[in-house]
C-alpha cells in the first residue's frame, strides 16, 4: 500500500472532521423507508444477529429470490446522528459472500470465555467440523458444514461492546442459504449462557406448519436437526442468502460488455481481439530516463464514463441505476483516463531486442501511476522483457483522497462513490490493456516503435499488480478479457476482515512509533470518531463490504479462474504472499486461495514455527510436482514476525510487504508465469521460498 497514503492523511482531516460535525439534515443523502423491525431473537442490537435473512423482502424477479431490506433506523449512526442510507445497499439479492457473522453473547467477550466455549479458532479452522462444534455454519439445502473460524472483537476496551465474530474461512456459496447455529456458549468462568427470552419462546413451543417469522424459525430447526443439532442445544440460530453472481458482478459486467461493444467486440471469451482500438494520445515520451528504461510514455485513453457529474468521471460521481439494474450511461461523452508505460532496454536495444510481453500493472492503496517506477518493476521489465502499462486506479487512488477523507468516512451514505468509481477505474484498466494488444492501437504510434516496428508482442495481454493492485486486481482478473494469466502480490480480499488487521487502517502506538522509527498512521482514527458507537463497529465494516463487494476481490473470487463470469474467459493467477504481512493479513490470502482452488507451492510449505496454524494451509492442496499450469499460492518469509491471531494489526518487526517483490527468485517465477502457455514453476529448491529483507534492485 503507497507510502504516500500515510503523509496524506492528515492534509484532509480537518475537512473530514468538519463534515463529520455537521448537522445530520445538511449531509444530504437519500432516504430509505423502515422496513422491518428490529430482530427480537438478539435484543443485543436492533442489527444483530447480521447477516441476516430477517432484514430480507421476497423478491420473485431476482436470482435469489430475495432482497435486502436493511430498515434505516437499524442502521449505524455517525457522529450527527445520521444512520447510513442503505438504498443502494438493498438493491442486493443477498449478502457478501465473505460475510463477517457476528453477534452479541453477553459473558462471551474475554480470551477466557471464548477458550471456555471451545469455539471454532483462527488457528485450527478444521474444528468446524467437530461434532460439538459450539458454532456452525451449515448449507440449508445440503446440510454440509462450513469452514469458518471465530474470535472475540479484541479492539473495544469494554466487554460490553465486544461481539462474537464468526468469519468463513472459504467464502460462501453465491445465492445459496446458509444457518448459523450457537450452542454450549460458556462465560469466563465456565458457566452456561442462557439465549434470549424471545429466541427461547421460538425453540421451547413447536409450532409445526406456523408461517411467517415463527414458520421460519421452524424450518432453521428442522433443517439443523436433520444436521445433527438438537433445538434443545441452541443458544440462537438464524439464516442468511448470499448474493447472486448477478447482484455482485452484474454492474461490471454491463459496463464492460458495453464499452467493448462501443469498440465493435462482442465476443468477449474469445481471448480474441476484434473490433477498433480505443482512441488514444500521446502526450509525454522520456527518452532514456534510467538504466534500465529505453522511454516512459505517458497519455491518455479514450474509455466510457458510466459515472454521473459529466464525462470527466472525477471523484464524488456515483452510477444512476436504472430500471434493469444497470448504470445508466447519463453522459456519451469519454474519460481520459491517464496512462503511463515503462518500455525496458531489452525491447528496444541492440540486433537481439524482441518485442516485449504486455501487461498492466496495479498500484497500491490510494496511489498512482507513478508506482511504475518501483526500481523492482522497472527490474523485471528490463531483465524478463514486459513492457507495464498502468492507470490511476479510480476510486482509490491519490485522486480519490479527498472525497474519502471528506466525504465518505464522514458519511457512509456516500460509500458508494468508492465503489463505484472503482469499477470505472477497472474499466479503465480493460479499456487500456485493449489499447496495449490492439494492432491501431499503442503499436501504431513512433512512441511504441524501434527502427519503425512496433516493441510490444501484442499475442497476449498479462496482469502484475502488488498491495490494493493485489486485492482489487483479482476483481479486475475476474472480468478480464484480454489476460488470462495475472500475478496477485501480496493479495487478500474482504476489506471488512483486512482493515482492522491493516498498519495502513489501525495505525501502530506511540511505542510502536519509537520502537520501529515509523511514522505510520491509519483511517481508523477518522472512522472511529465519525462512528464511535463500538456496538456497531463491524456493522460498519459489514455495511462498507455489502458495496465493496461490487469492486474488490471479494465479489468476484468465485468466479477467478474455473467458474469463468458469462461472455469471460477462464483465469490462472499467482499470488505471492509475505509471511508477517503488516498491510494485507495473509490469512485473507489463504481465504482467497481456497476459494479460487489455488494450490500452495512446497513441502514443507514454511519453516518450523513459522506459522500459528496447528495445520497450515489446511484445506489448500500442494501443487502437484515442480513445475503446473495452474493457480499457485507461494509463500515467502524474510523473517518477519507472525501476525497475531486476534483482529489486530501487526506492527512487530519490520514490515515484509514489499519484500517478495524484490527477490530475483520471485521476479524469476512471474517470467514463467507470465506468458502463453506458462505454468508456475518451484524456484524454491523444494523448500519455503526464504526473501532475503536487504535486497533491493
Amino acid at each position: 500500500m503507497a507510502g504516500s497514503l500515510r503523509r496524506s492523511i492528515f492534509a484532509v482531516a480537518a475537512l473530514a472532521a468538519a463534515v463529520a460535525a455537521t448537522p445530520a439534515h445538511a449531509l444530504g443523502g437519500g432516504a430509505a423507508k423502515l422496513a422491518q423491525p428490529c430482530d427480537p431473537i438478539d435484543p443485543q442490537h436492533c442489527m444483530m444477529p447480521f447477516p441476516n435473512d430477517y432484514f430480507t423482502v421476497r423478491d420473485n424477479s431476482t436470482p435469489t429470490g430475495r432482497r435486502l431490506a436493511l430498515p434505516l433506523a437499524g442502521m449505524p449512526r455517525n457522529v450527527a446522528g445520521k444512520p447510513v442510507d442503505p438504498s443502494d445497499i438493498n438493491r442486493a439479492d443477498g449478502f457478501s459472500p465473505g460475510s463477517m457473522i457476528f453477534t452479541r453473547v453477553p459473558g462471551l467477550d474475554s480470551q477466557a470465555a471464548f477458550q471456555q466455549t471451545g469455539s471454532v479458532p483462527i488457528t485450527d479452522v478444521a474444528q468446524s467440523y467437530a461434532p460439538d462444534a459450539p458454532v456452525v455454519v451449515i448449507d440449508a439445502d445440503t446440510g454440509q458444514r462450513h469452514l469458518i473460524w471465530t474470535e472475540i472483537d479484541s479492539n473495544p476496551p469494554d466487554p460490553a461492546n465486544r461481539t462474537l465474530i464468526i468469519r468463513p474461512a472459504k467464502n460462501f456459496l453465491e445465492g445459496h442459504r446458509y444457518i448459523v447455529a450457537l450452542r454450549g456458549m460458556k462465560d469466563a468462568g465456565g458457566g452456561a449462557i442462557e439465549p434470549s427470552a424471545a429466541f427461547r419462546s421460538f425453540r421451547d413451543n413447536p409450532a409445526p406448519g406456523a408461517r411467517g417469522r415463527r414458520g421460519q424459525m421452524e424450518d432453521i430447526f428442522a433443517r439443523l436437526d436433520l444436521a445433527g443439532i438438537e433445538r434443545e442445544s441452541l443458544y440462537l440460530a438464524w439464516d442468511f442468502t448470499v448474493a447472486s453472481a448477478d447482484s455482485l458482478a452484474g454492474r461490471m459486467l454491463s459496463i464492460r460488455d458495453r464499452a467493448f461493444a462501443e469498440l465493435g467486440d462482442t465476443n468477449l471469451g474469445d481471448l480474441t481481439v476484434q473490433g477498433s482500438a480505443p482512441a488514444f494520445r500521446v502526450t509525454s515520451v522520456t527518452e532514456n530516463p534510467d538504466p534500465r528504461l529505453a522511454r516512459i510514455v505517458e497519455g491518455t485513453v479514450d474509455v466510457p464514463c458510466f459515472l454521473s457529474g459529466g464525462a470527466n468521471c472525477a471523484p464524488g460521481n456515483r452510477f444512476v441505476i436504472g430500471p434493469d439494474g444497470d448504470p445508466v450511461r447519463a453522459v456519451r461523452g469519454k474519460v481520459e483516463a491517464n496512462f503511463r508505460c515503462n518500455i525496458p532496454r531489452s525491447a528496444t536495444d541492440g540486433p537481439g531486442a524482441v518485442r516485449a510481453r504486455a501487461s498492466l500493472y496495479g498500484h497500491g492503496l490510494f496511489g498512482s501511476t507513478g508506482e511504475l517506477n518501483q526500481g523492482q518493476l522497472k527490474q523485471l521489465g528490463n531483465e524478463r522483457n514486459f513492457v507495464f502499462c498502468g492507470t490511476d486506479w479510480d476510486g482509490m487512488s491519490s485522486e480519490d483522497l479527498p472525497v474519502t477523507a471528506g466525504l465518505i468516512i464522514p458519511d457512509l451514505s456516500n460509500f458508494g462513490m468508492l465503489a463505484d468509481r472503482v469499477q470505472q477505474g477497472m474499466l479503465n484498466f480493460l479499456v487500456l490493456g485493449r489499447a496495449m494488444i490492439h494492432p491501431g492501437g499503442f503499436s501504431s504510434d513512433p512512441a511504441f516503435q524501434s527502427e519503425g516496428e512496433s516493441v510490444l508482442d501484442t499475442s497476449r495481454l498479462f496482469y502484475d499488480g502488488n498491495s490494493q493492485g493485489g486485492i482489487i486486481g483479482g476483481a479486475l482478473t475476474a472480468v478480464a478479457v484480454d489476460h488470462e494469466r495475472a500475478v496477485l502480490g501480496v493479495p487478500g480480499m474482504n476489506y471488512s476482515t483486512l482493515l482492522q488487521r491493516s498498519s495502513d487502517f489501525v495505525g501502530p502506538t506511540p511505542l510502536e512509533l519509537v520502537q520501529n522509527q515509523s511514522t505510520a498512521y491509519g483511517f481508523s482514527t477518522f472512522v472511529y470518531t465519525t462512528y464511535p458507537d463500538e456496538r456497531e463497529r463491524q456493522l460498519v465494516f459489514s455495511v462498507m463490504q455489502l458495496l465493496w463487494d461490487r469492486a474488490e476481490a471479494n465479489g468476484y473470487a468465485q468466479h477467478m479462474t474455473s467458474e469463468p463470469l458469462p461472455n469471460t474467459p477462464a483465469h490462472k493467477v499467482l499470488m505471492h504472499v509475505a509471511l508477517g504481512d503488516h498491510q494485507v493479513a495473509p490469512v485473507t490470502t489463504e481465504v482467497e486461495a481456497r476459494t479460487i482452488g489455488a494450490r500452495v507451492l512446497n513441502d514443507p510449505l514454511v519453516a518450523a514455527g513459522r506459522h500459528s496454524d496447528s495445520d497450515p494451509f489446511y484445506d489448500i492442496a500442494p501443487m502437484p510436482g515442480d513445475d503446473w499450469d495452474g493457480s499457485v499460492l507461494v509463500w515467502w518469509d524474510s523473517g518477519s514476525p507472525i501476525p497475531p491471531i486476534t483482529n489486530t494489526a501487526n506492527h512487530s518487526g519490520k514490515d515484509p510487504h514489499e519484500h517478495p517483490r524484490r527477490q530475483a527468485a520471485a521476479r524469476l517465477q512471474k517470467h514463467h508465469f507470465l506468458r502463453t502457455g506458462g505454468s508456475v514453476v518451484d524456484v524454491c529448491g523444494d523448500a519455503p521460498c526464504i526473501a532475503d529483507p536487504a535486497v533491493s534492485p
